[in-house]
């Protein structure tokens, strides 16, 4: 009886170990796509699922087209200068599209994987992304770099500056070190590997 039981157990905790993870993955995408489809509100009697998004990837596709054209290049700078220029909409704006260009951008700075030492001698280490090698506007030298170190389970993280010395960078997929981060360290490292 008791094996019987024990049985049960484990199958109960394997079903757990699957179920969880794919049930919490399904709520967060059913919850994302609520809420993108809810960003552009319609009047459609028996409202469609999805036309939100639709429309919304649209939107954003032909915004991406126009400002592409040699026309609408100075409006884009002259509006980019402006938002650049009042003093509280200049931080957010400005916060905001350097994060956005770090992900998406054509100057990508989660590209550069290293493992970082926090102070000289230091046994622990710490996995992060070398986000600028180049601090003079701050007054520091050559030899201090900017090191942003992501939280496990969080979109979140901490900027450090730290002696160059104590950077090591790391011959890996940025996208695989950032998922082994997030993890918490608990992914495969099969993928971590540059092809």
């Amino acid at each position: 009886m008791k094996a019987f039981f024990n049985q049960l157990v484990r199958y109960f905790i394997r079903g757990l170990i699957f179920l969880v993870p794919t049930a919490a993955t399904v709520y967060v995408l059913v919850q994302i796509f609520v809420i993108i489809d809810g960003i552009i509100p319609y009047e459609i009697p028996g409202r469609i699922p999805g036309l939100g998004i639709l429309t919304l990837l649209i939107t954003v596709t032909v915004f991406g087209l126009l400002t592409s054209t040699i026309l609408a290049t100075p409006f884009i700078a002259w509006g980019d200068q402006l938002l650049n220029r009042a003093p509280l909409v200049k931080t957010i704006y400005s916060s905001i599209k350097d994060l956005v260009t770090a992900f998406v951008g054509q100057q990508k700075k989660f590209e550069h994987p290293v493992l970082v030492k926090m102070y000289e001698n230091a046994e622990v280490q710490k996995l992060g992304f070398l986000t600028s090698d180049d601090l003079h506007d701050l007054g520091l030298g050559k030899d201090k770099v900017a090191v942003y170190l992501p939280h496990s389970y969080a979109f979140s993280g901490n900027l450090f500056v730290v002696p160059a010395a104590n950077v090591t960078p790391i011959d890996a997929k940025s996208s695989a070190v950032m998922k082994f981060i997030v993890s918490g360290g608990v992914t495969s490292l099969s993928d971590l590997k540059e092809e």
